[in-house]
């Protein structure tokens, strides 16, 4: 008779769990007020302008005539701006690709080897940002100056080349490749790779396939984080390369500042947002694969 008036409890105990655990708090809407408010004024408002310039006719320096003119897109396919976009795509793309091939082991030795200096070293690498960008692409062309002891003791002159653009690139947003990497590796349970030598398996293959997979949501957060700032990059162009190898943001600061010509330069503007869309959604299709597969 006991038994039969336990019987109940423990067959509602499972539903009671269920319940516990598919309970998920609501909240009320007016929290998101302040987000979208932000959101719209400071992303949408700015953008309404952009397509409201790229579409606009220049009637003279300065002097905006406002409609449906679509000539300023044609323009961005002629040879010359598809050869910058190019240009700005492949060495944004190579600066990505020399930051994982740098980063990734500093944040495998970081993560794997350190125990007492790794709050250090994370320090280490988290110190350039409190620098400014611009005083930190000016110490980079110090030394890379001609006349400095790089190219004169070791023979290395490269500032105003595009190799001067790449490390420049490689030197500010490393740190922003690092950071996501480092916790990923933080998070995982290095006992996996353990295992996986005890069975026999090499360490080049344990860390292929187990660390760079458990890792991988982090290499392509991180390898986004770096690349699209790359492609919008003025600065550096501008200081390493002198001109000589403009990226599409140094063409689009141009066309506003120099030219005064702003729908050619809105309609470069949407053009490179549309180009690195693309980038984006390829990273949020990974994500959303990453998040089913891990739940």
């Amino acid at each position: 008779m006991a038994v039969a008036e336990k019987t109940p409890d423990v067959a509602a105990a499972p539903a009671a769990t269920r319940r516990r655990r598919s309970f998920k708090p609501r909240y009320p809407a007016w929290l998101t007020v302040p987000s979208l408010l932000y959101y719209t004024v400071f992303f949408l408002g700015p953008m309404a302008i952009l397509v409201a310039f790229s579409l606009a006719t220049q009637q003279g320096f300065g002097s905006l005539k406002y409609g449906f003119d679509t000539s300023q897109y044609h323009q961005i396919a002629s040879p010359l701006y598809l050869s910058i976009f190019e240009r700005t795509l492949v060495m944004a793309g190579l600066g990505t690709v020399l930051a994982i091939a740098v980063g990734y082991p500093v944040a495998y030795w970081m993560a794997r080897y350190l125990s007492t200096y790794k709050m250090l070293a994370l320090l280490l690498i988290v110190v350039p940002f409190w620098t400014s960008f611009l005083i930190r692409t000016y110490a980079l062309k110090i030394i890379l100056d001609p006349h400095g002891y790089l190219a004169k003791d070791v023979g290395i002159n490269i500032l105003y080349t595009k190799y001067a653009v790449a490390v420049g690139l490689v030197y500010n947003y490393l740190p922003l490749f690092i950071l996501p990497v480092f916790a990923s590796l933080e998070r995982m349970d290095w006992t996996l790779i353990e295992a996986a030598t005890d069975l026999g398996a090499r360490p080049f293959t344990a860390f292929r396939e187990i660390t760079l997979r458990l890792t991988l949501p982090g290499v392509v957060t991180g390898a986004l984080l770096v690349f699209i700032p790359m492609t919008g990059e003025y600065i550096i162009p501008n200081i390493l390369g002198g001109g000589n190898y403009e990226f599409v943001g140094n063409v689009i600061g141009d066309q506003f500042n120099q030219a005064q010509n702003q729908p050619f330069g809105s309609a470069l503007s949407i053009g490179l947002m549309l180009a690195l869309s693309v980038f984006v959604i390829a990273y949020i299709l990974v994500a959303t694969k990453e998040e089913q597969f891990g739940a």
